[in-house]
């Protein structure tokens, strides 16, 4: 009987986290974006920091900086090392939610749509 109320109290404290931290399954993974001019591989940590690695047709990058979900419910990302000339909005704000290892999603910016997907660890 202690074990079934200890899990489902180790059960309800992870759903709780989550609806408090709709970043909680990111952490520890990776978030693949693909657009017609490239691919990113995305790493958010607990922390409000992030790192971000960009290849297209210009090259690659990596970008480094600190990440907030703002009052709207968007994920903003403020890099701190973003190269002159690179077109990319700083901070760049997106439409965010919550989502599992394994899903994938897309997200408009702009005219631009962009396909996502949350993969399992370090990549």
């Amino acid at each position: 009987m202690r074990a079934l109320l200890f899990g489902t109290a180790l059960a309800f404290a992870a759903t709780t986290a989550m609806a408090d931290d709709p970043m909680t399954n990111f952490y520890g993974n990776t978030v693949i974006t693909k657009t017609p001019n490239g691919e990113s591989h995305s790493h958010y940590k607990q922390d409000g920091t992030m790192d971000a690695a960009l290849s297209g047709p210009m090259g690659s990058i990596t970008l480094t900086g600190t990440w907030k979900i703002d009052d709207k419910g968007n994920l903003c990302r403020t890099y701190s090392n973003l190269p002159p000339g690179v077109p990319m909005q700083n901070p760049l704000c997106t439409p965010w939610g919550p989502h599992n290892v394994g899903d994938s999603w897309t997200i408009t910016l702009g005219d631009q749509t962009r396909n996502v997907t949350l993969v399992k660890g370090i990549q």
